[in-house]
């Protein structure tokens, strides 16, 4: 593979290069012949070259025009391999479905990490599971559960859109440039929540509002949305913090808001 093209920070870019990271994430992916698969941020092709040759046909999206000569010569210039060079938040993903559910894979830049999964999260439809690296810490408010420290906004929200695994860490040493984080590759397989969400825009801002300001109780957070009254009303103590609270919970208080609407 090449390596001679300079990484440029405005597209986050750290070319992953370490043989046995490859392929400890190839085998979390364990693509098949037949799955459509879609890379965003291919890079240099480190991954990209292996899961073309697994599954027989990949489509990739790459911001960065000046990476892709380098990614034909690392997939061989194969007619299987796709190429959209396009902005990943910009991308309406169920282009890529042809009939079948996506398998997305990628190295995502860290400093838009959170936007593109959540436009990721709008085909959640057509896809039937995606393989991330990412900053370690992002990875785990991204996994963490009610009463943990890292649970946050994010961990409700995508625990009320996906079920979400921590497969494992990476260190710097797997990247030219080196950052200057740990990463963690994630699983995340879209799915509808196991209660009621009656409205998302509600949900997404009880959540957000309840999550503002993280020493406050919910109460306080949800101030002029709720009142500590209609909080006690479904059995949550308005006392108490919002990372008390599981995902079921917040849905029970954004369909309350929009019964009161």
């Amino acid at each position: 593979m090449s390596l001679d093209h300079a990484a440029k920070k405005r597209f986050g870019q750290n070319f992953l290069h370490d043989p046995y990271v490859i392929e400890r994430i190839l085998r979390s992916i364990n693509p098949q012949p037949g799955d459509r698969l879609v890379e965003i941020g291919p890079g240099l092709g480190a991954l990209t070259a292996p899961l073309l040759r697994l599954a027989g046909e990949l489509q990739v999206v790459e911001i960065d025009r000046d990476v892709i000569p380098h990614l034909v010569e690392a997939c061989g210039n194969s007619p299987n391999l796709h190429i959209l060079q396009a902005d990943a938040l910009k991308v309406d993903y169920a282009r890529f479905a042809d009939g079948r559910r996506l398998r997305l894979v990628g190295n995502l830049p860290y400093n838009i990490s959170t936007p593109i999964l959540f436009h990721l999260l709008k085909f959640a439809g057509a896809i039937a599971d995606m393989h991330f690296m990412l900053q370690k810490e992002v990875v785990d408010r991204m996994a963490a559960l009610p009463g943990e420290d890292a649970y946050g906004r994010l961990s409700v929200s995508l625990a009320a859109r996906a079920e979400v695994s921590h497969l494992f860490n990476v260190g710097p040493g797997a990247f030219r440039p080196a950052p200057k984080v740990d990463s963690a590759i994630v699983r995340l397989v879209p799915r509808p929540p196991a209660f009621e969400i009656r409205d998302w825009a509600a949900f997404d801002r009880v959540v957000t509002s309840a999550f503002s300001q993280r020493r406050k109780t919910l109460s306080n957070g949800l101030k002029g949305i709720l009142t500590a009254a209609q909080i006690a009303e479904i059995g949550v103590d308005p006392g108490i913090r919002a990372e008390r609270l599981g995902a079921e919970q917040f849905a029970n208080l954004a369909n309350l808001l929009v019964a009161s609407s």
